[in-house]
């Protein structure tokens, strides 16, 4: 995706978990989509860091939508991945996207990967892999227009 394109819809999601997403529901507020994987260890490491601006930032309208995206047939144990969620306390709605249909629309190939929305669900971010989490944070506080933290 490029900066400024619309945030697409979930299509083809196997299972929500959590609730279900949607770009009319989410229209308005500023949207931040993770995509993860139950096999990835820097995933795993950016899921207490999500929960962590979910808390933080719902006052601020922040919407956090997880995408969870295999990356091999082991990945599409949809028990698994719900007991990762629960493991992780992943309380935001949660796609299986076991079908990559969501990922497709996204034009998503990384896992971990952030994708940071305004609220006209335009696209002003976008992060792949643990390191960016701090890029991904300057640039959730400037949409959400909080000051940076010294």
């Amino acid at each position: 995706m490029r900066l400024r394109e619309e945030l697409p819809d979930f299509p083809g999601v196997t299972e929500w978990v959590n609730g279900q997403a949607s770009k009319s529901e989410l229209a308005g507020k500023p949207v931040l989509v993770h995509f993860w994987s139950i096999s990835c260890y820097m995933c795993k490491e950016s899921l207490p860091q999500v929960n962590e601006w979910r808390e933080k930032y719902a006052a601020n309208g922040l919407q956090v939508v997880g995408i969870h995206m295999p990356r091999s047939e082991a990945d599409t144990n949809v028990e698994a991945i719900k007991e990762t969620i629960a493991e992780y306390k992943l309380t935001h709605p949660i796609a299986i996207d076991n079908q990559m249909k969501t990922t497709d629309a996204f034009q998503n190939e990384y896992v971990p990967a952030f994708y940071l929305f305004d609220e006209n669900l335009q696209l002003r971010h976008f992060q792949a892999g643990e390191k960016g989490l701090n890029l991904v944070k300057k640039r959730l506080h400037r949409i959400l227009g909080i000051e940076e933290e010294s």
